[in-house]
């Protein structure tokens, strides 16, 4: 048995399938939720209602809701709505809503309402009105309610009733990994009472309200067949309102229980026609088994809006070109054709190639670069032309409910093909039926400015300022003035600094190539790797600096993310890791308030243990500045040169250097965006990798303070720190060639001794420092016992 449609995780969204199956909807999802905003210059709320953005394409479960969390109040603003239009002048809104839905906070469980709070006082004013006696209740709404109205109490007695059925209709499994058992509303006698009560009634609002009440503690009951003939026998005489949509919601998912597939799809198609709160709704009930199954349904429908309805739930689970196709020769006019369309647009920018990279196949690798020739090329042969062809053809005959929504999609399909001349004359088109809406308005902007980017192969002074109040609208207006997800902007934004960068790098202007591409993190570590070549470095702060910027330039430097002090604090510490204080204190000078960060740890303290958390907790005296600690080594320094307290200032600069690697308290000095962040070494790319896990500047001066050390605890401690630094660099060398953790192999090998440990044990373990070791550092401690 072949099937049509996607189970989509077996989900069965439906008023009738829920009480039916259970929740089956929490852990719903793709991996990558709704990334599709961010790859995507086609906003489907420009062009479709708002009932059917759930259905826009996403990489979830439902576009921007991830699953669908309304099912127990999903009408309450028509019931609170209808209700007071019927008590209009007998109760005022307050009260109304008080009664309906309680405190009024935000619930997910509730059905016709949200879940009431004053049950007791509902039940209290039913006594009330059958004893005829005051009871505490009635006396306090005495107050407010004209008890002996008789819309009032109508109002009162439907929800007793109401209330009675809610026990089984409301759904407080709000997660679930199991299907849910459903319950049964098995009172004969009382459901028999409520349709008695709209037998008998005369009012035509409320024989409408129990019509429904009764259809719903039937489809609640243990006998569903009978919901499904009280609605056969009572359709024609109600209201085609939404309570009707509701109730036939209820016979659809009662076929599909009962294996009526062909049925059941093809009433929920009407629901999905007639009812927009029920869209999400009845698309996801919608389950063809087979081809077969999704034949009758057709064959089942009436006339062509009918037909027009099942082939737009069709198109959301299997092929939006077909459904368009198939309604458009249908129905021109139908607005299912508004969705489908922004899907099939949405479907086909998504194969789009955005990065001007080639990825190899070889996911340890990094990608290529592309050139802009090459990347048009590849996007224009991945454009289905039979999509472009159909929407062209859709878009000439203009006879849709809106014509701008098939131009506008032909003009961005254009450009993405390279047809610009035509892109330019279908948005010229589409502006004559455009609606005069903010959001319509920055769609098309948006798509004009994609295509006359795209025009620009060779930069030029004049072909720039075609676009030049566009970037400014694309990269300053827009952030300030729409949240994410209202317009999608985010992606034109970060193409079109790729597109510029990729033109200033075939012009062979690599700093302003720099300037929009701006290399930044990624899987293979490449992060800033511009800034490893000094002449890079110093053509962007030359370029920072300048003074007198084209317009261009102007708009790249706004928006780079490094500032010059964000560069002056990389070449601080680069200095500071190469000793050289000096011009890290004048790099450190122009940091702003980068100087006066505070180390977590003092940076000059030496421990046997390497434990930043605790040296981080420990008590601290004195809290040093970056530019604290660069004086400090810059005074220890002098003091050395002029032989006053070697050991002293040699083991403190051992520790200050020491402190600063990836080893020791002090991480947070090299961490910035151009040297990268992370916990281990393999974060980094490969020059910061070999920068902050050298320790041969420590190293040096603990040797210096070895040689000076005027007794054997003072010798000892150097020794054991030295061999800190031999240890780390052991294993820098051993996984020099490592760039993932992952690859890292187990030669068997827990265990080395070094030169250092050697000697410590030989000639020092008679010290007080190495019983300290022992106690300490469990690594020594297993040498010294083996």
């Amino acid at each position: 048995m072949k099937r049509i449609f996607s189970k989509k995780l077996f989900l069965t969204f439906s008023i009738g399938l829920l009480s039916i199956y259970g929740v089956i909807y929490a852990c719903a999802g793709g991996d990558d939720w709704d990334f599709f905003g961010y790859n995507s210059n086609f906003t489907p709320e420009t062009f479709a209602d708002k009932s059917y953005s759930p259905l826009f394409l996403s990489g979830s479960i439902f576009y921007g809701i991830g699953f669908d969390t309304e099912h127990n109040s999903r009408f309450n603003k028509n019931i609170k709505s209808d209700w007071a239009s019927y008590l209009k002048g007998k109760a005022d809104t307050t009260t109304v809503n008080y009664f309906l839905i309680g405190d009024e906070k935000p619930r997910y469980y509730s059905d016709d309402k949200n879940e009431i709070k004053n049950k007791e006082e509902i039940a209290a004013l039913h006594v009330f009105y059958k004893n005829k006696k005051e009871n505490k209740t009635s006396l306090k709404w005495a107050k407010k309610l004209n008890l002996k109205d008789d819309k009032v109490k109508a109002f009162v007695e439907f929800l007793y009733l109401a209330q009675k059925i809610e026990t089984v209709s409301i759904n407080n499994d709000y997660w679930s990994y199991e299907p849910v058992v459903a319950k049964t509303f098995n009172n004969a006698k009382l459901i028999q009472s409520i349709e008695n009560v709209y037998n008998t009634n005369a009012d035509p609002f409320l024989k409408n309200r129990y019509w429904f009440l009764t259809m719903k503690a039937r489809f609640y009951s243990n006998d569903k067949q009978k919901a499904i003939d009280f609605f056969n026998k009572t359709e024609n005489s109600v209201p085609k309102n939404v309570l009707y949509y509701r109730a036939l919601s209820y016979v659809a998912g009662i076929n599909y229980k009962q294996k009526k597939y062909a049925v059941s799809n093809y009433l929920y198609a009407q629901v999905f026609d007639k009812c927009p709160e029920l869209r999400v709704v009845t698309a996801y009930s919608f389950r063809p088994k087979n081809e077969s199954d999704w034949t009758k349904s057709l064959a089942m429908a009436k006339d062509n809006k009918q037909k027009a309805a099942l082939w737009a739930i069709h198109g959301y689970y299997k092929d939006e070109k077909q459904a368009i196709e198939k309604i458009y020769e249908l129905d021109p006019k139908s607005e299912h054709l508004n969705y489908l369309g922004t899907r099939l647009v949405n479907v086909l920018e998504q194969k789009i190639n955005n990065s001007f990279q080639v990825r190899s196949d070889d996911y340890s690798k990094p990608p290529t670069p592309q050139t802009l020739a090459d990347n048009k090329t590849e996007n224009k042969t991945k454009i289905e032309n039979a999509a472009v062809d159909l929407i062209a053809k859709i878009s000439a005959a203009g006879n849709t409910q809106k014509p701008y929504l098939w131009d506008l999609s032909l003009g961005y399909l254009q450009t993405l093909k390279g047809d610009y001349a035509n892109a330019d004359k279908s948005f010229d088109k589409a502006e004559k039926t455009l609606p005069k809406t903010e959001l319509a308005g920055f769609q098309i902007r948006l798509l004009r400015f994609v295509n006359n980017l795209s025009k620009i192969d060779k930069l030029t002074d004049s072909n720039v300022k075609t676009v030049l109040s566009d970037l400014n609208w694309l990269y300053y207006e827009l952030p300030k003035t729409y949240k994410e997800g209202e317009f999608r902007y985010q992606n034109a934004s970060s193409w079109s600094r790729s597109y510029f960068s990729t033109l200033y790098k075939e012009k062979g202007d690599l700093v302003m190539a720099e300037i929009f591409g701006e290399t930044r993190y990624s899987y293979w570590n490449d992060g800033n790797s511009f800034y490893d070549n000094e002449k890079n470095l110093l053509g962007i702060k030359s370029f920072l600096e300048k003074n007198n910027k084209t317009e261009i330039e102007k708009i790249g430097a706004g928006i780079y993310s490094l500032k010059l002090k964000d560069i002056n604090n990389f070449q601080a510490v680069q200095a500071t890791f190469n000793n050289k204080i000096t011009e890290a204190i004048a790099f450190m000078q122009k940091t702003d308030s980068v100087q006066n960060y505070k180390f977590l740890g003092n940076p000059f303290n030496g421990n046997i243990k390497d434990c930043h958390d605790c040296e981080h907790a420990a008590y601290q005296k004195k809290k040093y500045t970056y530019m604290d600690f660069l004086t400090t080594i810059k005074s220890m320094q002098d003091k050395l040169a002029q032989k006053e307290d070697v050991y002293t200032n040699s083991l403190l600069l051992g520790n200050a250097f020491y402190n600063i690697s990836h080893f020791g308290n002090g991480r947070t000095f090299y961490e910035n965006n151009i040297v990268g962040y992370g916990s281990g070494p393999y974060s980094f790319r490969n020059t910061m990798k070999e920068m902050i896990t050298n320790n041969s500047v420590s190293k040096m001066y603990y040797q210096k303070a070895f040689e000076v050390a005027t007794n054997k605890e003072q010798k000892a401690k150097c020794l054991y720190l030295i061999s800190k630094c031999e240890r780390n660099d052991y294993y820098n060398k051993k996984y020099n060639t490592i760039n993932n953790y992952w690859e890292i192999q187990d030669d068997k090998i827990n265990f080395i001794a070094w030169n250092s440990f050697k000697v410590l044990r030989k000639e020092y373990s008679d010290t007080k420092y190495y019983q300290d070791v022992i106690a300490e550092c469990g690594y020594f401690n297993t040498y010294v016992s083996q």
